[in-house]
This record gives structure tokens, sequence and C-alpha cells, in this order.
């Protein structure tokens, strides 16, 4: 695995561990077709455009059932099988599918920027990559590659860099145990920003790490057999992204209201929404239209997958359902 271990990631942010399953609120009663969903953890409004999509009706003629992940709810196996129609995953992971025989293509990149992160406190900040020399960064080893990759695209010497395994919280970097840790910019900076912690947040994807997360992936026999399905259920993801662009304090009321025994923090939730926006909107987004991507951006996620050892083509990426929804 290249990414943090969402189990530590997501406990975080408090998100909860009961296993709240399929939801299907806010649907028509006369959809003719029905379709699943699956989400990449549990919970939280990491997925709130999707449940601004499922409350006001936004799939179209398409009844949708969001299916919560977990650390025992992969999202390729029920895509592959046909469980589901689409799922929310990262290029990285499906990479790693689709060199194992997955017939899988990547329809949208909900999050422009990828949320990998350093974290540091403002008294010793990581500004940029050049900073890491000397350091001592917390993280799990399974991560060593991301870290690596960043290393070699910035031309620093991870071994110049003193890697501390440790559980992914904050506590390691508040107790000085470590100068900074290798995190989403969603979850850790967050927490301490919540808990009061000046820090600081430095997005690996401003220094060249180019990794399309959360994105939407489908097989290839279901863009041939339910195009029409992928189309409606692609179309109520933009409106509901709007909307959640729009105003992410009713998007995570509507969270809280919708999975009430979550155990979800307001507040945290509330800013880990805000600070979403900007990895997931962009001067892209805006000329092109919600999950947007570029020949240029493909090359960079091409030339950072092969850093972790990925070898995928610009084949991977299918932009012809977002041309249709955003009528490019």
């Amino acid at each position: 695995m290249t990414q943090v271990s969402k189990l530590t990631r997501r406990s975080v942010l408090a998100t909860g561990a009961a296993a709240l399953g399929a939801t299907t609120l806010g649907q028509p009663a006369w959809a003719q077709a029905k379709a699943n969903l699956q989400l990449s953890w549990l919970h939280s409004t990491q997925f709130a455009g999707s449940y601004i999509a499922l409350k006001r009706g936004y799939y179209e003629g398409l009844e949708v059932a969001l299916q919560q992940g977990g650390p025992n709810a992969p999202v390729e196996p029920p895509v592959v099988s046909g469980t589901a129609l689409i799922g929310i995953s990262a290029a990285d992971y499906t990479a790693a599918a689709v060199q194992e025989g997955a017939p899988f293509k990547i329809l949208g990149v909900a999050m422009q920027n990828n949320p990998f992160a350093i974290a540091s406190l403002a008294g010793n900040p990581v500004n940029e990559p050049a900073d890491l020399v000397g350091k001592r960064i917390g993280m799990a080893l399974t991560n060593t590659p991301v870290l690596q990759a960043l290393c070699t695209l910035n031309g620093v010497d991870i071994n110049a860099i003193e890697i501390v395994p440790t559980q992914y919280s904050p506590q390691p970097l508040v107790a000085g145990d470590v100068d900074c840790l290798l995190c989403w910019a969603t979850d850790l900076p967050v927490a301490m920003t919540i808990q009061g912690v000046d820090n600081v947040t430095m997005l690996m994807a401003d220094y060249g790490y180019a990794v399309h997360s959360q994105t939407y992936i489908a097989t290839e026999d279901s863009l041939t057999n339910r195009r029409a399905d992928i189309l409606a259920l692609m179309a109520g993801e933009v409106k509901g992204w709007g909307d959640y662009r729009a105003d992410t304090d009713a998007a995570t009321q509507l969270t809280l209201d919708m999975f009430p025994d979550a155990g979800l923090d307001a507040d945290t939730q509330r800013l880990q929404a805000a600070r979403q926006v900007p990895l997931m909107f962009s001067e892209l987004t805006d000329a092109n239209g919600f999950g947007w991507w570029t020949d240029d951006t493909v090359a960079a996620n091409i030339e950072t997958l092969g850093l972790l050892g990925r070898t995928v083509t610009a084949d991977l990426w299918d932009r012809s359902i977002l041309e249709e929804i955003h009528g490019a």
C-alpha cells in the first residue's frame, strides 16, 4: 500500500466504528434502476457531496445506495463483481488492481490535488521538501515509497531524513518525539487545529506528488452495458459536489443529521469539509467542470505512479462520461 492506513487515519477524526451499511434516503419511489456506489471509507464529510446528491434526488431515474467502506470493505472487489456500479478509489490503488488484471477505468477525479501532506509545528516548520533534511518524520513504514517519491521529485536525499515508525496520531509531533508527520492534509492538521496546536501543512501535491485521489472507477463492461446508469450517477455527483462547494457548513450538517450514530465531531467535520474544497476544486474544474483532468495531469500521475512502482498508460483514464455531462 502506498497510502496512509485509512483505519488509523479516520479514527483520528472520530468517524466511529459502527457499520452503518447502505443508505438509500431521498430517492424517488419511481426509480427504474438501482445502483450501488461503493465509498472508500466510513461515513464522514469526505463524501458529503454524495449525501447531498442522494438527499436532493440528483441521481435522476436511478435508485442509488451508498455503501460504506472500511478496513474490511475494500472498494475494488464489489466493483469488479458488479455488486457496485461505481467505486471511489485512488489512482495508485486502481493502478495496482489493473496490473493484476482488473478491467477498471477512472471516470472522474474528485480530489484534483492529492491530500498527502507533511505536517509540522509552527515553531519548527517544514515549508518545502528541502526542509525535511535532518528532520525526524513520523509515519507508517508502508508509506516509505510515498516519501521516496517526494524526495526523488525534489532532489532530496531520503537518507538524510530519519524515519520514525509511529501510530497515525498527532501526539508524537506534539510531544516532540518527531519533527513532522506524513499524513492527509484533512485529518491530523485538522485534529491539531481543533486542539489549538499551531501547525503548518505542506501539501505534497504542490511539490510534484501527483496521484489522483477520490477517483470514480467502473469496469469496462459497466461502461458498455450500464452507460446510462453511470451517466445518471455521475451527473448526480457533479450536482451534489457543486452544492457542497457552495455551502460546506450545510453539507456538514447534513452529514451529521444522516449519520447521528457515527461518532462524528461537528467542529472537526466542519473544518475538514472546508479544507477539502481547495483539494477538489481548481481553475481546471472551474473551466471544465467537477471531476475533470487533462493530458498533462494524467502524464504527471503516470510519472508519480511510476515512482511508486505502478506502471500504467493514459488509457486508464476515460473522460467520455464527464464530457457528456459537461457538454465538452
